[in-house]
């Protein structure tokens, strides 16, 4: 009985720690003071002129104007800064770094070893929180196995730096329905990108295999070109995680493989590109987020290599955008996402906030898609996603007014998490960043 006692206590700890992101840094640290011409309220879409943060052990403890300094606290003065909470990216892939060649994909496969990718999403990891991204939910480590579970222990622990991960590990897909494509059938045993399954049983047994190897959540492919997984294959993966107290994001591009994913229970919709009303009303009915992930095609379209591509890319970039303002329209809950996977795109993940807001979200609103809504999709709503007290001190600063011009998300400035100061370019002789 004791035995199993501590095991079960082992295995709860382990639980909560995923469920609430941990900090490196658990030491007591003296107060810490920030300061800034405003501060972006992003529930209210109201500046708080002159703001005053407090914060304590990682948290912020008070917001507000004209708040006392506690005794002995170290005060960090942004100037003419506006401060926002930690973006959150909603769809990554840090473990991905893909060559920008056609062949880029079965490369990353084939070529690199387990260790090699894992070194890879440390780099991408500090490119993302140094952009302001001081969150993200990992959707796959595209045939890294799970080694995003230990690139986000690392980060937890300090040994490098990073946002703070939820992680989806291997995802799980149809046999011969994913990456890599193409290969002779008489290779044995070829590297996959996903967990590859057929029928209800493998379906399940891929799902406990994954959470009990520490994924946060579960990701799902319901179509590929078309749709693959059947709603009886997903179900138990969807029931397995959410018995576990996890969620299940569903890789769906077609109108059909949406109703499936959502017919089996699933919490959101990856891509949506080719959502019809139909499925995107049913999107709302059942309250699951959409995750467009558009911002890539807006970053490709702005550096298009000749007028034939920019012409192919405006095309598709412009019923991107309907699909996304029809969405808004109609009330689904939208993330932002960017889909990072190659070494030019990781960091550059304000791109997608830049295309939710040209694609009709007001400024705001796609704002609230790399805060206060993400953190909703995440399950973190009580610690990130907004500037209050009991949140971990996850904020950035940008040089201007990201409401008039949400591009200041591209140009962040300083960027803090959990109380530590990880980039500051604000002013000369300011702070420099705190070392793990």
């Amino acid at each position: 009985m004791r035995r199993f006692v501590s095991v079960w206590l082992l295995l709860f700890v382990a639980g909560s720690a995923a469920a609430q992101p941990a900090s490196p840094q658990s030491a007591p640290r003296k107060p810490r003071v920030v300061r800034a011409a405003r501060l972006l309220d992003v529930r209210t879409g109201i500046f708080l002129k002159n703001p005053v943060i407090i914060i304590e052990n990682e948290r912020i403890s008070a917001v507000g104007t004209g708040l006392p300094v506690p005794e002995g606290a170290e005060v960090l003065d942004l100037g003419g800064a506006t401060v926002l909470p930690g973006l959150i990216d909603g769809h990554t892939h840090l473990l991905a770094r893909e060559p920008d060649v056609p062949e880029g994909y079965v490369l990353n496969l084939i070529t690199k070893s387990q260790a090699l990718r894992a070194l890879e999403g440390a780099a991408n990891a500090r490119a993302t929180l140094y952009a302001g991204f001081t969150t993200v939910r990992d959707v796959e480590s595209e045939g890294a196995f799970y080694a995003d579970v230990a690139l986000r222990d690392a980060i937890r622990q300090g040994l490098v730096e990073g946002p703070r991960m939820l992680v989806s590990t291997r995802a799980i897909a149809a046999v011969g329905t994913y990456y890599p494509e193409g290969l002779s059938p008489d290779l044995k045993d070829p590297p996959t990108g996903a967990q590859l399954i057929t029928g209800a049983d493998e379906a399940r047994r891929a799902a406990r295999e994954q959470l009990g190897h520490g994924a946060d959540l579960l990701k799902i492919y319901a179509d590929w070109h078309h749709p693959t997984l059947t709603v009886e294959e997903m179900r138990p993966i969807v029931e397995e995680a959410h018995k576990a107290g996890r969620k299940v994001a569903a890789h769906a591009v077609t109108s059909e493989g949406i109703r499936n994913a959502l017919a089996a229970g699933v919490d959101s919709i990856e891509h949506g590109h080719e959502a019809d009303r139909a499925a995107l009303e049913l999107i709302k009915k059942q309250g699951v987020f959409l995750v467009p992930t558009i911002g890539y095609f807006e970053l490709s379209l702005e550096e298009a290599p000749n007028e034939k591509a920019r012409q192919f890319l405006d095309k598709k970039l412009q019923s991107l955008r309907k699909g996304v303002a029809l969405a808004y329209k109609l009330g689904v809950k939208i993330v932002s996402g960017f889909d990072a996977s190659s070494a030019r795109n990781h960091g550059r993940n304000a791109w997608e906030v830049v295309a939710l807001q040209r694609a009709g979200l007001p400024p705001i609103e796609a704002i609230r898609a790399a805060s206060s809504r993400a953190a909703e999709l995440l399950g973190l709503q009580e610690h990130v996603g907004t500037l209050e007290p009991g949140r971990y001190a996850d904020l950035i600063a940008v040089s201007g007014d990201p409401l008039a011009d949400v591009t200041e998300l591209q140009r962040v400035r300083f960027v803090m998490k959990g109380g530590l100061v990880v980039r500051n370019e604000l002013a000369p002789g300011s702070a420099a960043p705190d070392l793990p």
